[in-house]
């Protein structure tokens, strides 16, 4: 078999979309960006999106970081998206996009050539749909997928090929719900995506002792996502005992992220990767949790508190704190400490010579 590589640029023809060409314009106009350069270069139209050393005239780069510069100054591109304290550094022939939140620039502009796969109106005939269920207009059934009982899918939903859909569940409008999710007891919003392999609403680690061994206790809540959420691969999400676990709109989950039952997340949080978050937790607006960061249970993270990676959080952590190491402390008393310890190190080193 011969490898076939037809497009070694960013959205291969076969796996994504493409939209376009679009003119400088329209770009700029979407991203909310300047543009600097040549007279006349908003009606010049650009093909495609690509890293700095690989785009061509026809498409349009990025560049936020400085240490990206040397590229800046070789690249062939047609137009660059930067900050404004990059604009300068334009090669000549080259039109700039200038934004003070280039990245965001960046990612409405990709999104314009390369938006997302619209739904397919469908139903797989493999699909296993009950007869109770109600589907929106639009939605897209996949091979070998289940619906239970009086489950709700809202308009231009996507289900993909062995995803489970409990009874009663209710998705909302424009959400995607990848291959091989399992969702039961669970309510969502609109524009939701859970990726591959989530799984969503199962019994929350709920148990009491008893004289022969441990006997589950009822979990008797659900799980609620809001508006804009995504679940990454992998992840889990346990219903709540007698409260909803809930996850605040535009809260984003990376992939192997455990969150127990009855959990409260606030808007637009941040799990990364292999984080876990004991039941009973409950974290404010714009918190941010590292990867494998660990939660005890019953404690409140307040808004906008960071919490560093592999850092095991104890107690509670107060709004706009930075915290770190394992029991969790403020980041400047944690780094206070390895210097510490470095010296007594040092030092001990020394004696023993």
């Amino acid at each position: 078999m011969t490898l076939s590589l037809p497009d070694a640029l960013p959205g291969d023809p076969r796996f994504f979309d493409r939209q376009g060409p679009f003119s400088i314009d329209a770009l700029a106009a979407c991203a909310e960006a300047e543009i600097v350069g040549q007279e006349g270069a908003g009606e010049i139209t650009l093909r495609g999106v690509a890293p700095l050393q690989a785009a061509t005239s026809q498409e349009i780069s990025f560049l936020d970081n400085r240490r990206y510069l040397p590229l800046l100054a070789e690249t062939k591109a047609g137009a660059v998206i930067l900050g404004p304290a990059f604009k300068d550094k334009l090669p000549p022939g080259v039109i700039g996009l200038v934004s003070k939140a280039p990245y965001l620039a960046w990612a409405r502009i990709a999104a314009q050539f390369h938006p997302v796969t619209p739904s397919r109106p469908s139903v797989h005939p493999t699909a296993l749909v009950d007869e109770t269920a109600r589907l929106g207009e639009g939605v897209e059934i996949g091979p070998f997928v289940t619906i239970g009982a009086n489950a709700e899918i809202g308009a231009d939903s996507v289900i993909a090929a062995h995803a489970a859909i409990g009874d009663g569940v209710v998705i909302g409008a424009h959400n995607r719900i990848g291959a091989h999710v399992s969702l039961s007891h669970a309510i969502l919003g609109d524009r939701v995506t859970l990726y591959p392999g989530a799984r969503i609403g199962q019994d929350g680690f709920g148990f009491a002792v008893g004289p022969a061994g441990f006997e589950t206790v009822p979990q008797l809540g659900r799980v609620v996502l809001g508006h804009d959420v995504e679940i990454g691969a992998n992840s889990t999400i346990d219903r709540g005992s007698m409260r909803d676990t809930i996850i605040g709109a535009g809260t984003r989950i990376d992939n192997l992220v455990q969150i127990g039952h009855n959990a409260q997340l606030g808007r637009c949080c941040i799990v990364v990767s292999q984080a876990g978050i004991s039941g009973s937790t409950e974290l404010g607006d714009f918190v941010t949790i590292a990867a494998q960061a660990g939660l005890i249970g019953h404690i409140k993270i307040g808004d906008k508190a960071r919490v560093g990676a592999q850092c095991g959080v104890m107690s509670d952590v107060e709004a706009g704190a930075d915290v770190i190491g394992s029991p969790a402390m403020p980041f400047r008393e944690f780094f206070r400490n390895v210097a510490f310890l470095r010296r007594l190190a040092k030092k001990d080193g020394k004696s023993e010579a």
